[in-house]
């Protein structure tokens, strides 16, 4: 799970650089960050709205990411 978790803080920070400096969107680390966290984050944008321009889903994925892991642990 800390894998996911990661790669959605990274997703973040590449969002963070690309305004300041855009990023080809062929680099292969913005799609193998895409392909990896879209299938999480997708569902939960469906779901939470949006705050204007603040996207919340990655951190309710990192949260539901922990305790997943969590709840995995205790059993």
């Amino acid at each position: 799970m800390s894998v996911l978790s990661a790669a959605i803080f990274f997703r973040i920070i590449l969002s963070w650089v690309m305004m300041v400096k855009p990023l080809n969107p062929g680099n292969p680390l913005v799609v193998a960050l895409h392909e990896i966290t879209e299938p999480i984050l997708a569902p939960i944008r469906q779901v939470l709205p949006r705050f204007g321009m603040i996207d919340l889903s990655p951190m309710v994925a990192i949260l539901v990411l922990q305790l997943v892991s969590r709840v995995i642990q205790d059993l």
